[in-house]
């Protein structure tokens, strides 16, 4: 069985509502993806020196490399790929919290705006709320691929 041929069989196997969620969660570490890109294209390394914390600037600009990971994790339908995007959301919301506090402290409403931490903030709930249902739907999956040594879990 070839990838593509995977890839169908264990999207087809998913619940039409589990799809949906797969869809958003490819969509926001796309989006998640892009957003590191253009920012390092801008400002090369420099991209986060906005914020003081070094570890926080590494981890921002390591999400280069681990939000693509995590949309090739989740299109396989691997359960590898919702822990990690459970993990880098609440790393995400995290970092961007602390990465700003003195902002939040100045205006306590800031995060609640669109330029603030409100779409990261609704993502990683979405991403939380969803994490538990969609483990068991891709367990489910991953249970009933074939044996032909295709699944990219085995």
């Amino acid at each position: 069985m070839g990838l593509g041929r995977y890839l169908h069989s264990a999207w087809s196997a998913l619940p039409v509502w589990a799809r949906w969620v797969l869809a958003v969660y490819l969509i926001g570490f796309t989006d998640g993806t892009a957003a590191h890109v253009r920012d390092l294209a801008r400002s090369g390394f420099h991209a986060y020196a906005g914020f003081p914390q070094v570890p926080l600037r590494v981890f921002f600009t390591s999400l280069v490399l681990v939000d693509p990971l995590v949309v090739v994790l989740a299109a396989l339908v691997l359960p590898a790929g919702i822990w990690l995007a459970a993990v880098v959301m609440v790393l995400d919301a995290a970092a961007n919290t602390a990465g700003n506090w003195s902002r939040i402290q100045r205006d306590p409403a800031w995060p609640f705006t669109a330029s603030g931490l409100l779409l990261i903030t609704v993502f990683a709930v979405f991403v939380l709320a969803t994490a538990p249902a969609m483990l068991h739907a891709a367990k489910i999956v991953r249970d009933d691929a074939p044996e032909s040594g295709a699944d990219p879990a085995r």
